[in-house]
């Protein structure tokens, strides 16, 4: 019997074609579960709801507006897994905080891995035998083995003993699913290598993780030079924080981080009561100002 392909749109259309999907499933279950472990899903929210056996039962308040406040500017970036029921349920297996914060947000829909009732280890064959493939994407291979730690709480160590690789490599690849989407985007369509994508998620800011990105892709910079980049920016913040910094509102912490985004370096915005301040845009070089100054001209 021939085995049945799925495009992104096929696998969303037998979720919610019940009786099409247990056809596939006897036909072919490895291939379903191998597409429904890689491609994810837009659930309407409404249609996903908590695992009452969840163990953890307490969710931080402040932490909770805080990650809804950054879902209302940069969406979810990573999906959360839910277990399909039938067409119209689905029970989350992981990610309840970016599911709560989500409805929070006020999303109407959700991106989600959907795992079948009783797919467990046709699902971890499937990202084993995903990973060994050789025309993924650094994406596609980060996802899998997030898969593997965050749907079977394996640690860094027991995944790469399945996979046969490091265990720096596999670390190294956990990292890129905390990227902002313009990155992860950037990665999957190979507009950036793995090395800047490496060095990329060393940046614990997100506006500058995506100055940086378009900065790689406009000027095609070398993993070098972004790492020198990076390192300067990191020794400028090794000084002391102004004052000032520390007392501006979320608005205009906003308003500095855009100009940060905007210039794709460190960007300081002091102002006093008054209302009177300064904007401050630091560059290391002569190169870098040039940059700065074709910026603005465009």
């Amino acid at each position: 019997m021939a085995k049945t392909k799925f495009s992104t749109g096929g696998v969303a259309a037998l979720l919610r074609n019940a009786s099409q999907l247990e056809k596939a499933i006897q036909e072919n279950p490895q291939e379903v579960v191998r597409e429904l472990a890689t491609n994810v899903i837009m659930l309407p929210i409404e249609y996903v709801e908590a695992n009452r056996e969840q163990p953890r039962r307490d969710f931080d308040e402040k932490a909770l507006e805080e990650l809804t406040s950054s879902i209302k500017v940069h969406g979810i970036i990573q999906p959360i897994t839910v277990r399909r029921m039938h067409d119209k349920a689905y029970q989350i297996i992981s990610g309840e905080r970016r599911f709560r914060a989500g409805r929070l947000a006020g999303l109407t829909e959700i991106p989600a891995y959907v795992r079948l009732a009783n797919d467990q280890e046709l699902l971890e064959m499937a990202l084993i035998e995903n990973i060994q493939r050789e025309d993924l994407n650094a994406m596609e291979v980060a996802i899998s083995y997030s898969r593997l730690a965050a749907d079977y709480k394996l640690t860094h160590d027991q995944i790469a003993g399945r996979v046969g690789k490091e265990r720096s490599t596999v670390t190294n690849y956990l990292r890129l699913v905390n990227l902002p989407q313009y990155v992860t985007d950037a990665i999957r369509e190979r507009r950036i290598s793995m090395g800047h994508a490496r060095a990329l998620a060393a940046v614990d800011d997100i506006s500058l993780q995506n100055a940086l990105c378009r900065q790689i892709i406009e000027e095609d910079l070398s993993v070098r030079s972004v790492e020198k980049i990076i390192s300067g920016y990191n020794e400028d913040r090794k000084g002391k924080a102004p004052k000032a910094d520390k007392r501006l509102p979320e608005h205009l912490r906003n308003i500095q981080d855009q100009f940060s985004a905007f210039f794709g370096t460190k960007v300081t915005l002091k102002r006093n009561e008054t209302g009177k301040g300064q904007l401050v845009v630091s560059f290391n070089n002569d190169a870098e100002l040039n940059r700065l100054i074709d910026s603005m001209e465009k």
